[in-house]
């Protein structure tokens, strides 16, 4: 790995992992300039990422473990194209049009054989809704004869229950999904931090501190049709799981390669919430 690693604390570490220019500037702005060494919370850089990209970044659907589901009482043959919007902060971006079809993927962790108390995804018997689609029922469960481990689900669905139809059945559930038939495959390469102390100056040889688990790639992704053409360096967020890059290095007109920039979860808004209130 080089300067350009998106684990990297430098600039160009930073825009290979998907971070704006606008962003960093506004980074550098927030923290303004000291004249002693110190030391600045990573959640503040995220934040300022998380800013940029709520209101620019297209919302597409991603699955990073998936686990088939086929829906029993969906015509084999048919595919929908069904509307989704690109971005619901910024309608100005429009909508695209997205293939349901019977088989489809869902995220792994989605689906729980005994679930816990409040846990509003899928589980033998429940209902979800899946994301600009039906609500569906989880029916049946196959699993491996030799491992036990789940190979895929068998669900039903509520044709009258189609997003935007004016169904008024509710479920707490909603889960994102790929159409077996139209995913496209891709790899996505999750990064946390560098180092495994806040501070990696305080220790004697900063590479003792150094995580070895900083990068983890999940090479059996699938990802919505309309990234089949997306180009090296564009952003997304995925829903659910954060906001994603196409890295510019190693994605070939073969190979899609996505960087995650940062998750959703936004830390550094809840310790400014948290500081406004103490105030």
């Amino acid at each position: 790995s080089g300067w350009d690693d998106p684990r990297m604390p430098t600039i160009s570490g930073l825009r290979r992992h998907g971070y704006t220019a606008e962003s960093i500037r506004n980074f550098c702005e927030n923290i303004g300039v000291a004249k002693a060494n110190s030391v600045v919370d990573i959640a503040m850089l995220e934040h300022s990422i998380r800013q940029d990209l709520n209101f620019r970044a297209p919302r597409v659907m991603a699955v990073l473990r998936p686990l088939k589901l086929i829906i029993d009482n969906y015509p084999a043959d048919l595919v929908e194209e069904l509307p989704a919007e690109n971005n619901p902060e910024n309608p100005a971006m429009g909508t695209r049009k997205t293939p349901f079809s019977r088989e489809i993927y869902i995220e792994r962790d989605d689906f729980h054989e005994n679930p816990p108390k409040k846990f509003f995804r899928l589980a033998p018997g429940s209902e979800v809704r899946l994301k600009h689609a039906y609500i569906i029922k989880c029916e049946r469960v196959v699993k491996d004869e030799q491992t036990g481990g789940i190979i895929e689900l068998h669900c039903t669905y509520d044709p009258a229950t189609r997003s935007g139809s004016g169904s008024t059945r509710k479920v707490k559930g909603t889960l994102h999904w790929v159409s077996a038939r139209h995913a496209i495959p891709a790899e996505v390469r999750l990064y946390s931090s560098l180092f495994t102390r806040e501070n990696p100056d305080e220790e004697d040889d900063f590479k003792a501190c150094i995580n070895p688990d900083s990068c983890e790639a999940l090479t059996s992704c699938l990802v919505e049709p309309g990234l089949a053409q997306a180009a090296a360096g564009s952003r997304y967020q995925f829903l659910r799981h954060g906001y994603f890059c196409v890295d510019p290095v190693d994605t070939t007109a073969h190979a899609l390669v996505f960087n995650r920039i940062v998750s959703l979860r936004d830390t550094w808004a809840k310790i400014m919430k948290a500081e406004q209130m103490r105030k």
